[in-house]
């Protein structure tokens, strides 16, 4: 079957119209009140931290200020509220470099090739001004139009070039449309059964092959990104009016999705 941006489109709209079934609102709600889960997130995703290994970083500039010195600790643990306070300090000086650089340690962690993807990333000549010119797309246009700045980057995949727009997004006073959140092949997994699904119960039989097109785990046009972003502010909504206690922040119904919260049949 050949691809057919018509039955693309058809496939979004049933999802923009259906959004979460019961199932996933109850899932959602049990990951948000387990203790050991989602509950630290009932206010925010702010918390959430990953570890990393200073000093793997070392030959990584610019260096965001607000991580201090790399040779001073063996481990450390950088949250999203750190990232986002080192964001708004690259803000203040304009040093577009360092808020990448900041994001893609929250990003990677201790993935041991992550301080050389990062390096060979911000080494690229014209690095610097892509990244400004993205957060004053983001401003001016939104999310989809920052988001093909950065695919010209070599090495820079939309995985981790979403998690720079994020905290973007998150830093600037006013973006255009929706603020832009994080989009993996882990995402993108739970959207393409999710829509499989979806379409399947709607007699679309076309939908698995469809599903497995649009929504693959890399590489996403500007268009899916936008149809994500449409998504996920929706799915948002409805379980912040599902009375589960659901917080009105769309990054923890992506952070609940990221970690296995709900499992599309």
């Amino acid at each position: 079957m050949r691809f057919d941006q018509r039955l693309a489109d058809k496939l979004d709209a049933k999802m923009l119209t259906q959004l979460l079934p019961e199932d996933a609102v109850n899932s959602l709600g049990r990951w948000l009140a387990d203790p050991e889960r989602g509950r630290r997130y009932r206010n925010g995703s702010a918390a959430h931290a990953i570890a990393y290994s200073p000093s793997s970083w070392m030959d990584v500039a610019p260096w965001p200020n607000a991580f201090g010195d790399r040779a001073s600790v063996a481990s450390a643990h950088v949250s999203r509220a750190d990232v986002l306070a080192a964001v708004r300090a690259a803000d203040q000086s304009q040093s577009w470099g360092e808020a990448f650089v900041a994001t893609q340690v929250w990003g990677y962690g201790l993935t041991g090739y992550g301080p050389y993807r990062t390096g060979q990333v911000v080494a690229q000549p014209g690095a610097e001004e892509a990244f400004a010119e993205a957060v004053s797309l983001l401003t001016d246009e939104g999310a989809s139009a920052a988001y093909e700045r950065l695919q010209v980057l070599d090495g820079l995949g939309p995985a981790f070039l979403t998690k720079f727009l994020y905290f973007a997004g998150q830093a600037l006073l006013g973006v255009k449309g929706p603020r832009p959140l994080i989009l993996d092949s882990v995402l993108a997994e739970v959207l393409r059964r999710h829509a499989t699904k979806t379409g399947f119960v709607a007699g679309y039989e076309w939908a698995a092959v469809i599903a497995n097109r649009i929504w693959r785990g890399s590489n996403w046009t500007s268009h899916r990104y936008h149809i994500y972003l449409q998504w996920m502010y929706a799915a948002s909504e409805q379980l912040t009016a599902a009375l589960i206690d659901w917080p009105a922040a769309p990054d923890v119904l992506e952070l609940a999705l990221f970690s296995a919260a709900w499992h599309p049949a």
